[in-house]
Parts: C-alpha cells; sequence; structure tokens
C-alpha cells in the first residue's frame, strides 16, 4: 500500500506538523510507503534539504520527502493536511482515495472574508475526513453533511508523565504563542496579569514561542523548549493555561497526562474532547480565567483531585492508542467503506463556565439585544477602582468603549 501527504511548509515547534509525521511513520510500521509532499516556499532549495530540514525539526522518519506539490506515481490514499492543500489533493490525476487530515477548523485562521470562506469551501471537496477529536468530526457531519472518522486526542506518555522528585512551585505556566492569533495570547497575557497582580507571589511561565511580546508583568518566557523540558515545566507548576479556539490543542491532554490541572476557553470547540474532571473551561474574558486559575492556586486540595483525575483520564490514551484509531481508519477509506450511520457525538464537557460575572447574564437573557451591563461591584470593576486598569492598555481601551467613553 502507498500513501501521499501533501503539507504546508515546515514550521519550528509545530504540534500539527508533528501529529502528521508521526501518523506517517504509524502508517509505515504497518506496511505503507509513504511520500511526503512539502509545499515550496522557496525556504530549501531541493527535496535533499527539506529532507535535512524535517530531521532537524522534528527528528528522523522513513517517509520519503518530496519538494513542491507535483504529485506523481500510484497511491492508494493521498492526504490534505489544510484547507490549501485540499484542492490540490481534490485536482490530482489519481485513482486513489482522496482523505483530509483534520486538525482544526482551519477557517477561523482568518478573517471573515475570502481566506474563511475558501476554507469552509475545502470541507465541501468530496474528500474523506479523519480528524483528531470529536468536535471536527461533529462539526463535518453536522454542517457539512460528510460522514467523519476521528482519533482521540493522546499524549507521548513516555514523555508526558509525572515525576515523583519533581519539586513544585506556586507557578503557572501559560502556552504563549503571539504568532499564532487562535492561541489568544492577548487575553491570556490580560488573564495572568489579574492574577498576577492578585498574587504577586504567583510565578509566570510563558513557553511555546520565541517572540517575546509585550509583557508588562513579572515573568519569565522560556521559548520553544524541549518535549522533555515541557514534562519538567508541567511538573514543576501548579496549574497550566493553554487557549486554543479552532479545536482543542494536543498540550491541555499532555498536561493532564502528567498530572497539571488546566485552564481553557469555555467554547463549543473544547465541549466535546475534554473531560469534566481535570480541566476548567472559563468564559472569554480575561477575569473569569483569572478566576478559574486563581481558583485551583488558592485550593491545594481541588488542585491534587484535578491532577488525579487528569492522570486517570490519561492512562488510557498514549500514542499507540490514536495511532491505532487513525489506521482504523485508513483501513476503511482504503478499501472504500463508508461509515454504517452517522455517528452521534455527546458533550464530554457539561460543567458550567467559570465566570467573573462581569456582564449580568440574567439581564442579557431577559434584554437579547441590548447592550451589555456592566456591574460596579465585579472583578472588572473591582481592578479599576484599585488602579490595575491604568496598567493595562487593553482593559483601559474596553473600559471607555463600554462606558460610552
Amino acid at each position: 500500500m502507498r500513501a501521499a501527504w501533501v503539507l504546508p511548509s515546515l514550521i519550528e515547534g509545530s504540534g500539527g506538523h508533528r501529529t502528521i509525521l508521526q501518523n506517517v511513520q504509524y502508517l509505515i510500521r504497518k506496511g505503507y510507503e509513504c511520500d511526503v509532499y512539502v509545499e515550496d516556499k522557496g525556504e530549501v532549495k531541493n527535496s535533499e534539504e527539506l529532507r535535512r530540514q524535517a530531521e532537524t525539526l522534528f527528528g528522523k522518519h522513513d517517509c520519503r520527502f518530496i519538494l513542491g506539490y507535483d504529485i506523481q506515481g500510484e497511491y492508494d490514499i493521498i492526504f490534505a493536511t489544510a484547507w490549501f492543500t485540499a484542492k490540490v489533493v481534490r485536482d490530482c490525476n489519481s485513482k486513489a482515495v482522496k482523505a483530509y487530515f483534520i486538525q482544526d477548523f482551519e477557517a477561523l485562521f482568518n478573517p471573515m472574508g475570502d481566506g474563511y470562506i475558501l476554507a469552509c469551501n475545502s470541507y465541501g471537496y468530496g474528500l474523506k475526513p479523519v480528524t483528531i477529536g470529536r468536535w471536527l468530526s461533529h462539526k463535518m457531519q453536522t454542517e457539512y453533511r460528510t460522514p467523519s472518522r476521528y482519533f482521540d486526542f493522546c499524549a507521548d506518555r513516555r514523555i508526558y508523565r509525572p515525576l515523583p522528585k519533581a519539586k513544585k512551585e506556586h507557578a503557572i505556566c501559560f502556552v504563549y504563542q503571539p504568532d499564532k492569533p487562535r492561541r489568544c495570547s492577548v487575553l491570556g497575557i490580560e488573564a495572568l496579569g489579574i492574577v498576577k497582580f492578585l498574587r504577586p507571589d504567583v510565578k509566570i511561565y510563558l513557553y511555546g514561542s520565541n517572540i517575546k511580546g509585550n509583557v508588562w508583568f513579572e515573568h519569565e518566557n522560556l521559548g520553544i523548549i524541549p518535549l522533555e523540558k515541557c514534562n519538567a515545566l508541567y511538573n514543576q507548576c501548579e496549574v497550566g493555561l493553554c487557549i486554543s479556539s479552532s479545536n482543542p490543542s494536543r498540550i491541555p491532554f499532555e498536561m493532564m497526562a502528567a498530572g497539571l490541572p488546566v485552564v481553557d476557553l469555555y467554547m463549543e470547540n473544547n465541549f466535546y474532547d475534554m473531560p469534566n474532571e481535570g480541566v476548567r473551561l472559563a468564559h472569554t474574558t480575561p477575569e473569569s480565567i483569572a478566576q478559574a486559575l486563581i481558583e485551583i492556586l488558592d485550593h491545594p486540595e481541588k488542585a491534587a483531585e484535578m491532577s488525579e483525575a487528569g492522570k486517570r483520564y490519561m492512562a488510557d490514551k498514549d500514542l499507540e492508542h490514536g495511532f491505532e484509531q487513525f489506521y482504523a481508519a485508513v483501513s476503511d477509506m482504503a478499501a472504500r467503506r463508508e461509515p454504517a450511520e452517522p455517528a452521534v457525538y455527546d458533550r464530554s464537557y457539561t460543567r458550567p463556565a467559570v465566570s467573573a460575572d462581569v456582564v449580568m447574564d440574567e439581564k442579557l437573557a431577559e434584554q437579547s439585544y441590548a447592550p451589555p451591563v456592566i456591574v460596579d461591584n465585579s472583578l472588572f470593576g473591582r481592578l479599576k477602582r484599585i488602579g490595575f486598569i491604568r496598567k493595562s492598555k487593553l482593559l483601559r481601551k474596553l473600559w471607555y468603549k463600554l462606558r460610552g467613553l
């Protein structure tokens, strides 16, 4: 059996590329020959340089790397891996099964306009989706009438695991990636600024990007760090903050495998894959995210319960589990077997959002078209009175806008 994969150009530290190449390698273990076609952006001169680049960034793999999208030869299955590669796969002259390896709802990477709509269009090309997580399969089925297969969010438990001798700090780690808008770096920094103001003894670690950004409170930016150091960081901190607004990231699941409680956003993309325990989903305001973090920091017994719950949830979700689910999906697609019936996806996270009550929800429910009513005794109002808002350009701008000034 032969498979072709059509990838965007390689990016240092990309979890998406790492996930693709892990699954490529698993197909090779199962007897497939795999060719990986990579976008030519002029960063490397030829396929040999591309192979060396891939090895430097993601380690050695047994596939053949090919620069550019000139798909040649016969394949049993061809995978698109990003919205702009879906058209390449759709239009290539091949009798292969044409599949779509979907890790994010990539339309959300773009402002509303051409990019958003073209990405949405890619889900209607007739490719066979296999998604990471249940939310994307739910979305493919309910919004695009495309039966989809999925594999679970898993973690490499050889790397992500509790370290018995690790020394805990009164600390938070935040996946800070200002180069990726879906990671909501501004929102996360505003939330951490509130935490730092109210709990000045808490240490803040940022990691995930070499961009330093304009962070106005005391912190340590670790940049892009190796996976083993990520696990050490998770064992070192009391709570992890990871925001992803276009699908869950794999990082919260790796944090849970290491025993770290997690905070993320209370948004639909997290409802179908996050567990009720081990994670707290917060309303999408900096104050609510700060409140979720502080509740965990201030209550060690709650943190310990979340830690144990996260480890239990991830106990059977080693990478091999996800690879086997993926391989079963590929085997069905390669044999041109369609799903017997449309799947029904139930929400896995059913807890209410952590909310700092910035907006009076009951008033909004009664007057759905009325502008938000700001509650003066909310955390937001209290922060204004104690002068915190003067230090935060974003919060000051929002305050004046909401007050009509």
